[in-house]
């Protein structure tokens, strides 16, 4: 190799600069994805962005039965909300906290769930055990609400039915509508949402 100077060439400042600070955002990507990071907002096939306004609730987020400010709660049929409500002050009695995490949503926000649904499980027959179609889906009537966590959805399970609320689909631990009076028995689950 002889008397040759093995040395690296300098690297310039910039460079350097930008190495790192592309370094930095990778990590930070990688991070967020780690972290479990909400996915985008739903966008409609001619590109709307679907808001609070249709009742979008970011995953991972929790809305209070009481936060009527928000549509995917002040849209709910009267008699379920007050019966969310009810349930709530109850379960809080008993230290559990009841939140929504899907209330009321728009024809528009249920299509974008029904379409994404259709993506993920491959087929219109598989997402329909999942999600219904705006026309059949009774989060568009405002009939519907899902809950967390999951203390909230053991506690109403078994204190729903007090307040007329009622798991609907034995695959779909935090859906629940108001489907008995108050006091009454809840029907059995049905498997999932075809078999209504």
């Amino acid at each position: 190799m002889g008397g040759r100077d093995r040395r690296p060439m300098p690297i310039r400042r910039r460079t350097v600069a930008l190495l790192l600070s592309s370094l930095a955002l990778a990590a930070c990507a990688t991070t967020a994805v780690a972290a479990g990071s909400a996915p985008p907002v739903p966008i409609t096939p001619d590109g709307v962005e679907i808001g609070s306004a249709d009742g979008y609730v970011p995953d991972g987020d929790r809305l209070s039965p009481f936060d009527t400010a928000q549509p995917a709660v002040s849209n709910l049929e009267r008699a379920l909300l007050q019966a969310v409500q009810d349930a709530t002050d109850a379960a809080a009695a008993e230290g559990v906290d009841i939140g929504i995490t899907s209330g009321w949503r728009s024809a528009r926000l249920q299509q974008a769930l029904f379409d994404q649904a259709v993506v993920e499980h491959g087929s219109v027959e598989e997402a329909r055990r999942f999600v219904l179609s705006p026309e059949l889906s009774q989060h568009v009537t405002g009939r519907a609400v899902d809950i967390a966590p999951y203390d909230a959805m053991d506690w109403l399970s078994r204190s729903g039915s007090d307040y007329g609320l009622c798991r609907t689909y034995a695959n779909e631990a935090w859906h629940f509508e108001l489907v008995t009076s108050r006091g009454g028995e809840c029907p059995e689950p049905l498997a999932d949402a075809t078999a209504g």
